[in-house]
């Protein structure tokens, strides 16, 4: 959909992009200027696979100051983006047809991923009216002798549900009775959260050496096109997810590694001052997006995307285009109103379209009006 407005744009339209999964936000200058300063100090060759030691060291501060989970550099290896550490992970651990049990919706690398490692992905499929998590029950029916991964996101892409503590422990309840079930926690929004504090599943002492948690700089810094991300995990894994990654990419680049530690060990006020604005978008994209008949949508609890069912649409026509299905919606709102969204299909929830508020107040005003406008032609 993003290419597909890209097009549009260079014809001349006007889209507004609804797309895209990343802050419209320049990186903080306390880490553009430790990035500089890593330039000018001639940070320029190779560097470990798992990366610096001080950058490993900064993770484990991080992880102790916000989540008060305690990590050793041993247990860190820092990535090009969270998507390679995901990736290390699942090959890592998942073989020719393991079981991946992954609550939707999720973010669409999730399934690719497990049929790369030629395992077999087991959906536990939620609701808008559920608030797009998995319970307990859910969780437990899924799990089979052939479950290798628990795999899930808080705050979730797309759905922007978060796991409470309570939730949480309601899963680790049902874990405890696999010990062999991996939980991969991917908790990359953790500092777009509209409810409250971030929970990690690993807070719990029992389970923790079977979490491989998921982190990186992309949303809470800014920071997409450094490309950093990293994962913390038992000695074991994180052993098997280095050696993995010494034959693909190596480390991940000197200078964004240099700038991570600034990031990670610096000032948050920035971070927080983003999501104090996502905080304002989102009151408002839900104040425009409940002025449209026939939607239900989930009021999100961290992430910056609404994810809304859109089934009331199916089968409506302006007279030229029959809508059938989430790509259909996209593609005549994509033509008609000239505003880009994701199919919900692409997340395992085929009902369900997403839009992004990571885009500036008066373009989220004006692309709701369009989009009311091009849907009251539906009929």
């Amino acid at each position: 959909m993003a290419k597909l407005g890209r097009e549009l744009r260079a014809k001349g339209v006007d889209v507004i992009d609804l797309s895209l999964g990343e802050p419209d936000f320049d990186t903080p200058q306390h880490i553009k200027d430790a990035a500089i300063k890593a330039i000018n100090d001639n940070w320029s060759h190779y560097t470990p696979v798992p990366g610096f030691l001080d950058l490993r060291e900064a993770v484990c501060t991080k992880l102790k100051r916000d989540n008060n989970l305690d990590y050793a550099p041993e247990n860190i290896i820092t990535s090009t983006g969270a998507k390679q550490s995901l990736a290390n992970a699942i090959l890592a651990l998942v073989d020719d047809g393991d079981e991946v049990v992954i609550p939707t919706p999720y973010w669409v690398t999730y399934s690719e991923l497990v049929k790369i490692a030629r395992g077999k992905v087991v959906e536990i499929r939620t609701s808008v009216e559920n608030g797009f998590k998995t319970t307990a029950a859910e969780l437990e029916a899924a799990i089979t002798p052939k479950t290798k991964v628990f795999m899930f996101s808080s705050p979730c892409n797309p759905s922007g549900a978060v796991y409470s503590k309570t939730e949480l422990e309601a899963l680790a309840d049902v874990f405890r009775k696999y010990p062999d079930v991996i939980i991969l926690s991917d908790e990359i929004y953790e500092y777009i959260n509209f409810v409250g504090q971030h929970e990690s599943i690993a807070q719990f002492a029992d389970l923790k050496d079977r979490v491989v948690l998921i982190n990186g700089l992309s949303k809470g810094f800014a920071m997409t096109g450094w490309r950093l991300g990293y994962i913390a995990a038992n000695a074991t894994i994180a052993k098997a997810c280095e050696k993995l990654q010494g034959q693909f990419t190596s480390g991940t680049c000197s200078i964004t590694q240099k700038a991570a530690v600034a990031a990670l060990t610096g000032d948050l006020r920035p971070s927080e001052e983003m999501t104090e604005e996502f905080t304002r978008r989102r009151t408002r994209t839900l104040e425009l997006v409940k002025a449209i008949p026939g939607f239900k949508c989930f009021e999100p609890e961290g992430a910056f995307y609404v994810f809304p069912d859109v089934s009331a649409y199916y089968g409506k026509s302006d007279g030229t285009n029959t809508i059938a299905n989430a790509a259909d919606f996209s593609m005549y709102l994509l033509n008609t109103a000239h505003v880009s969204s994701v199919m919900g299909d692409a997340f395992g929830e085929p009902n369900c379209v997403r839009f992004s508020f990571a885009n500036s107040m008066g373009n989220i005003e004006k692309a709701w009006g369009r989009i009311k406008d091009a849907l009251a032609q539906l009929k």
